[in-house]
């Protein structure tokens, strides 16, 4: 079985890639999906974190409340590398099992679909290689402000908050610029199939 990485920074469309991908034949693993699941209320990393950062995150029913999270570790590095210590490596040990079933079902490509692969580098060792999605910073801003209601400020300060681009793209092994049409998306993400498939 063959596994990729699939990153990209805030609103560059990395999941409209895997969409795509997943429609072409892929299975997907999301690993925000997993972020969410490890964090649901009285697991363990729910516990820590209301620990470290205080009931405060919590919503009224009880489950974090990522917005509130979000904007303490945005605004504090420290913060964000306690956050990523408590979440990570039970993110890492589930896509470890979910990678484990998809080998016994057979499937030929499989695609772990993460925001921090190359900050956290805690992915990589599963990793056969890694596709970043590029988009440019105003198509982002755009995207942050339709999608999540941002300001223009604040979608400004959660892209700033990350990797610059540039850099995410030197690690990759694959590059998919998502700041045009989907339609041109879409036709780099047939060539990079055709190029996972015919690789081996």
């Amino acid at each position: 079985m063959k596994v990729l990485g699939l990153t990209g920074n805030i609103a560059s469309g990395k999941s409209t890639v895997a969409r795509m991908l997943g429609s072409m034949g892929a299975r997907i693993i999301d690993a925000d999906e997993i972020a969410r699941e490890v964090v649901e209320p009285e697991k363990p990393a729910w516990a820590d974190i209301v620990k470290k950062f205080g009931p405060g995150v919590l919503s009224p029913d009880g489950t974090i409340d990522r917005r509130r999270l979000g904007e303490i570790v945005f605004a504090d590095e420290s913060k964000r590398k306690l956050l990523m210590d408590i979440t990570h490596p039970r993110i890492k040990e589930a896509v470890r099992e979910r990678l484990s079933e998809l080998m016994k079902e057979g499937v030929s490509v499989a695609i772990v679909e993460a925001a921090l692969i190359v900050e956290s580098g805690g992915l990589r060792e599963f990793l056969d290689g890694l596709i970043v999605v590029t988009a440019d910073e105003e198509r982002q801003i755009e995207r942050l402000i339709k999608r999540n209601g941002y300001t223009r400020e604040e979608a400004l300060a959660r892209i700033g908050s990350q990797m610059p681009a540039v850099e995410k793209a030197l690690h990759g092994d694959y590059l998919i610029d998502n700041s045009g049409t989907e339609k041109e998306t879409e036709a780099q993400v047939k060539k990079l199939w055709s190029e996972i498939n015919g690789a081996g």
